[in-house]
């Protein structure tokens, strides 16, 4: 079902929220960390998330809003949601390494409808509706055939919970006997949409939070990819959870190597 006024509110707030990035200055000065060792905020993420609300919420006021910034996050699985990331990756943005991205998603009663997820420095809007396709600046993207052997993979170290860096490293360790290279960009919306694209092949984390994958997860499933939690069972809009993404050969082949304990 198409939903065009959503699809257009959200692919344009993802768009001015990520002019606000371009525009920022004197990042550090603005850094606090957050609970979890390298987890930053800065006035931006706050910045981008009150203009997000503002801009989302103008066009469809009775929808709730979970943004990463809040300390209390409103329901996801009922009615309409925004799930939103002001700033995917801020501890790259801090640095000034340019691989940052606005993730907008949007859910009815659950299931994801509508998603942006935006890289202003390389002016990258990647979108999707469901049923319609996934879209990077405008032209159709898909995912790779390539398999695990051929391909290279993008992982994330769940550097907010030092428990499971080991687990992180293991799979990694046991991919990297399975696969051509492995990629670590930081940005978990920003390795969803490169998997959906076709420069990646497949990604894990053993943990995150829905707003770092919901809009890319859509993306990734429209470019006719999948994204599961490591044991293959569907993904949480309520909680953290693990994640697997891939092309439809390479996650099935992650599936069936049994690296979900």
């Amino acid at each position: 079902m198409k939903n065009t006024k959503m699809f257009i509110t959200i692919k344009s707030a993802a768009y001015k929220a990520g002019q606000i990035l371009l525009s920022a200055q004197e990042i550090r000065n603005s850094v606090t960390e957050k609970e979890g060792v390298g987890n930053f905020v800065t006035q931006y993420d706050l910045n981008v998330q009150n203009f997000l609300r503002k801009e989302l919420l103008a066009d469809f006021p009775d929808a709730h809003f979970v943004g990463e910034e809040d300390t209390v996050h409103e329901d996801a699985l009922h009615g309409l949601a925004f799930i939103v990331d002001p700033i995917d990756c801020t501890a790259n943005f801090v640095r000034g390494m340019n691989h940052s991205a606005v993730s907008i998603a949007l859910a009815r009663d659950g299931e994801l409808i509508c998603g942006a997820v935006y890289n202003p420095y390389r002016d990258e809007l990647f979108s999707a509706q469901k049923g319609e396709g996934a879209f990077l600046n405008g032209d159709r993207i898909s995912v790779s055939e390539r398999t695990l052997s051929e391909g290279v993979f993008c992982f994330g170290t769940s550097p907010y919970d030092r428990s499971l860096r080991a687990r992180s490293l293991k799979i990694a360790g046991e991919l990297m006997d399975r696969m051509q290279d492995l990629r670590r960009f930081g940005s978990a919306a920003l390795d969803l949409t490169d998997i959906a694209c076709g420069r990646v092949e497949l990604g894990f984390e053993c943990i995150l939070q829905p707003w770092d994958f919901a809009a890319g997860a859509l993306i990734l499933s429209e470019a006719g990819g999948i994204a599961t939690q490591l044991d293959g069972s569907p993904l949480t809009l309520d909680r953290p959870c693990s994640i697997v993404s891939g092309n439809r050969k390479a996650h099935a082949e992650f599936l069936a190597l049994g690296l979900s304990e």
